[in-house]
């Protein structure tokens, strides 16, 4: 945590200085389109590119440098690509991030329960979080996700997983909140608190986005709807005994959601965001965006000769930046907002201030179930399908 907040203070500067362009700490790989699921909140897989190769990976990751922190690895489904745990293993070599988060819809067992066992013993020094998503209870979520039985086959993945007790990997559920689940949440939060005791438990807002091929498709919930939400989850959040490093965490995730919310009734950045700044993302033919929402290519890393930085410092992303900065764009991605908190001064004396508090005070009321203790700012990517 203590790297990402010193370089805080360097992309805080550079938002208000555009010839300033310092590596991004957060980077979101979308290492494919291709999925095995059909969810009503998703049309990626309708998407076909050229996807770039385990040697374009290499270069690009040479090129990155280790300056990163946060490496999420999204899809489509990214446990589809048989080198997938290859890609993320010449990312840690080369850019050594410290932190390494996958989604996934756990239908693929073998290829995870085998893939993250090799990662956990290449990788030893990253803190590896797999993310299962679960936007319902048993049928409810095969209904969503648009796959007879999928409930069941990500519930045995989960389990073969998390037996497994990988001393560096977290284990995490990752809900989309759509208008179709949006008054489902809390009993959903609680049957995963039951059933599942995960390592995590994270939300998203379903948005309509050009990478998801979802503009006009009317998924996300009303601000209304979504205000039971953060409701419940911020209750569930102060209730919940944390001290140290988790307490941190949950602060950040308290400041989120209510950040969230605001961006959904205001209809602005109540968040200077930073993306294209402190973190940005890769799609899967090459293209830098400054985030998945605006989707707008800072310039393609094939067409560079997968220069990283030539793409980074270009004229055109210089102009997408300048437009972020003016508040020409604004959204409640979480991914994104994670890094954009960490560089926010106002943002960071709510969440210290919330985390000493809680430090003195602690709830001394303990659950009858099992704590979630919720993970790094990550994940999700929370861009999790």
């Amino acid at each position: 945590m203590l790297r990402p907040l010193a370089k805080a203070a360097v992309y805080n500067v550079a938002r208000h200085t555009p010839h300033l362009r310092p590596r991004p700490l957060n980077l979101t790989f979308s290492v494919t389109y291709v999925c095995n699921a059909r969810c009503k909140t998703c049309n990626v897989w309708k998407k076909r590119v050229d996807d770039l190769t385990l040697p374009e990976y290499r270069r690009i990751f040479d090129a990155i440098g280790s300056s990163l922190y946060w490496a999420t690895f999204s899809g489509g489904e990214p446990f589809i690509r048989p080198d997938l745990i290859d890609i993320v293993l010449a990312c840690y070599d080369r850019c050594r991030p410290s932190i390494i988060t996958i989604p996934t819809n756990g239908l693929l067992r073998t290829e995870i329960v085998e893939g993250v066992a090799r990662l956990s013993r290449l990788a030893p020094d990253a803190k590896i979080i797999i993310n299962f998503s679960l936007d319902g209870i048993g049928p409810r979520h095969d209904e969503l996700r648009g796959v007879p039985g999928n409930y069941e086959r990500m519930r045995e993945t989960y389990k073969e997983l998390k037996a497994a007790g990988h001393p560096n990997v977290t284990v995490g559920i990752h809900s989309v909140v759509s208008q179709f689940n949006v008054t489902e949440i809390p009993a959903l939060r609680e049957h995963v608190r039951r059933e599942f005791v995960p390592d995590s438990f994270i939300t998203e807002i379903a948005e309509e986005r050009l990478e998801l091929d979802t503009i006009g498709c009317e998924i996300t919930p009303t601000a209304d709807a979504y205000r039971a939400v953060v409701d419940d989850l911020v209750a569930d959040i102060d209730a919940t005994p944390a001290a140290g490093l988790p307490a941190l965490v949950q602060a950040f995730r308290r400041e989120y959601y209510e950040v969230a919310h605001r961006t959904m009734v205001e209809q602005r950045q109540v968040l200077p965001c930073y993306a294209g700044l402190a973190s940005a993302q890769v799609a899967p033919n090459g293209d830098v965006w400054t985030c998945c929402i605006r989707a707008e290519s800072m310039g393609n890393l094939r067409e560079t000769g997968f220069d990283f930085l030539k793409v980074w410092s270009s004229t055109r992303a210089d102009e997408l930046r300048g437009s972020i900065r003016r508040g020409e764009c604004h959204c409640p991605l979480a991914n994104a907002a994670y890094s954009s908190m960490m560089s926010d001064p106002s943002s960071m004396v709510r969440v210290g201030w919330r985390w000493i508090t809680r430090q003195l005070f602690r709830p001394n009321r303990l659950r009858t179930a099992s704590p979630l203790q919720p993970p790094a700012p990550a994940a999700s990517s929370e861009a999790v399908r």
